[in-house]
Formats: C-alpha cells, structure tokens, sequence
C-alpha cells in the first residue's frame, strides 16, 4: 500500500531562502538528524539526505542533481508528495 504524506510534510518553498526552507524541514523532521544548513551547505548533498528519508523514498522524487536550483528541486518535492486532484 503506497502511503500518501499529508501536505503539512512538506514546507512551500516559494519565498524562503535555501536556509529558511531547508531548517523548517530539518525541524518538521528532527527525529532524522539532518543537518541543519549554513551558507556553506550543498544544498544537493543536503536534498540527497533529506530524499533518503523513510517517508520520502517511495514517493518518486526527483534527484537534485539534475536540478540547477535548490527551489526548482523543492518545489517538484512538493509536486511529488502531493496527490493529484482530478
């Protein structure tokens, strides 16, 4: 059985910072021990931790290396943990 996230598991990145929006996620997700991130994070070595996750593993998302920008990536995050309303 597939497991659908609800929505408030993953934050908007629109209008946050790779900072900002990758803390709220380190927080939403404490339990797992990401680091949280500074000016000198990766933010595709940290999106490749984050998408290891239990909850996030099954749910076809998108690498972050074939992403040039941190918000495209986050956002087809977004995109992938969302079901589809028809």
């Amino acid at each position: 059985m597939a497991t659908i996230l609800n929505t408030n598991l993953v934050y908007d990145p629109r209008y946050h910072t790779f900072e900002s929006w990758a803390s709220l996620m380190c927080e939403q997700y404490a339990a797992q021990q990401l680091c949280i991130p500074d000016s000198s994070t990766n933010w595709q070595d940290w999106a490749s931790a984050l998408k290891a996750i239990d909850v996030f593993s099954n749910e076809g998302i998108p690498g972050p290396f074939i992403f040039n920008d941190w918000q495209e990536w986050a956002e087809a995050l977004v995109n992938a943990v969302n079901p589809s309303v028809n």
